[in-house]
Parts: C-alpha cells; structure tokens; sequence
C-alpha cells in the first residue's frame, strides 16, 4: 500500500520567491554515512527492536547528490538525493515477532530518493534556500527463524512531501563554511524529519564536506508500521561548476 500524505503549509514556500541564482551552476556528491539504527518494526501488532533484539549491523551505505541552480526567475531548482541504507544481524526472538521465534537472521533495507525543488532566498556569504521535497522511500524488514515456515516481511512504502530550508555561512577568503539542512513534515501522527550539519572546505572546484546526520521516521502502512531513528557521522566529497 502507497499512501500521499499532502500538506499545504510545504507547497506554500513554493508560492511567494522572486528571487533566483545570479548564474548557472550544476554539481554532485557522493558520501559515506556511518549511520547506527535504533527503533521499531511493528506488524499485525507486533513489535521488535531491530537494535536489541535484531542486533542489526551497518553492511552498507550509500549517498549520492545532484544539483541544478540557474538565473530564469520564477522557476525552482532541481535537487535530486539518493540515500540507501542495508542492514543485517543475528538475534533472538523470545516473544517472538509475527510468529517468528529463537533465534533469528534479519535483513534490513531503507532506500530513498528526493526530488527538492527550492529558491535561493540569499546567495552571497550568507545563503539560504527554501522549497519542498517529494521522497519517495521504502522500507523492508525480513526476519528468517530456523525453521523455514518462520518468515516475516514488514514492509512500509511511501511517497511524502516534505518541507525543505538549507543555510550556509562562508567564512570570506577561507574556503570554508558551515551550514545545515533539514527536511521534515509532521501529519496525522506520521512524522519524518531529516537533518543534517556540516562544515565544508571548497578548493578550485572540488568541495570536502563532513559533518553529522539524524533521520527519524514514524509511519503507519496499513499493518506495518516502523519507529526508527538512523544518526552518525557522514563524510562527502563533491564537484560544483
């Protein structure tokens, strides 16, 4: 099931902005979250901590960014961010979990994918930028017991609009500057807010950033529904022309 969540205060940032880059820029990042996950999975009213009972470990990561700024007023410019996220452990279910008990291999994945459409309200040493995200993200939770009737799969789909603010402060004839972004929304008991802080050195045309990521997600999916938190240090290398 894909559930569109619509929240007139995001669309509204989109509404007012005259204001638009003085050229044209493009560029890209790729980037390494280390990210630890805590939270839980609940199905047909069943819950399970991936952290205590699922002993999840980070296998892999993978982030990767795209931008395109330019002069035409009146029309935005385009992000697009891709975030995946796999995760695997060995645990032990003693209540057990959606008819799974003992002891239990788990494989998680968390995949998204962002579509920012934002204005650039300040573009001189201090910047900021308004707009909104369409995300699209799912989440699938398999839990393997001994035996090999005792299967579980949680699965939570959707297709979000969140609201979107990046600042940057550049420190004058540095190379460096410090910023954050954040994107979040908070409907009908769903919520989900994505931040991020950095610092960020900028040489010719290659830019070193690192810094620390937080990403809360409380969603209902009919029923599924998950309540988790990934958060840990990123470190990103990026191009910009």
């Amino acid at each position: 099931m894909r559930k569109f969540m619509v929240a007139l205060g995001s669309v509204a940032v989109l509404a007012a902005p005259l204001v638009h880059a003085d050229v044209f820029g493009v560029g890209a990042s790729v980037n390494y979250w280390h990210s630890d996950f805590t939270g839980e999975f609940a199905r047909n009213n069943s819950l399970v901590d991936v952290d205590e009972q699922l002993n999840l470990d980070n296998d892999s990561n993978a982030n990767a960014t795209v931008y395109l700024e330019h002069p035409v007023p009146l029309i935005p410019n385009v992000r697009l961010n891709y975030t995946l996220v796999q995760q695997s452990g060995r645990g032990n279910l003693d209540t057990g979990y959606d008819g799974v008990t003992g002891k239990v291999n788990s494989e998680l994945d968390l995949e998204q994918l962002d579509l920012t459409l934002y204005y650039e309200l300040l573009d001189n040493w201090i910047n900021l930028d308004l707009g909104l995200t369409v995300r699209d993200f799912s989440a699938e939770l398999l839990v393997q017991g001994e035996a090999p009737q005792q299967t579980s799969e949680t699965t939570v789909d959707a297709v979000l609009p969140l609201g979107y603010a990046a600042a940057r402060f550049d420190l004058p004839f540095s190379g460096l500057s410090l910023g954050a972004e954040v994107n979040a929304i908070g409907y009908n008991g769903d919520s989900v807010y994505d931040v991020n802080a950095y610092g960020q050195y900028t040489v010719s045309l290659l830019q070193l950033r690192a810094g620390y990521r937080q990403m809360a997600i409380d969603y209902e999916d009919g029923d599924d529904r998950l309540d988790v938190e990934l958060s840990g240090p990123f470190a990103s290398i990026g191009l910009a022309f």
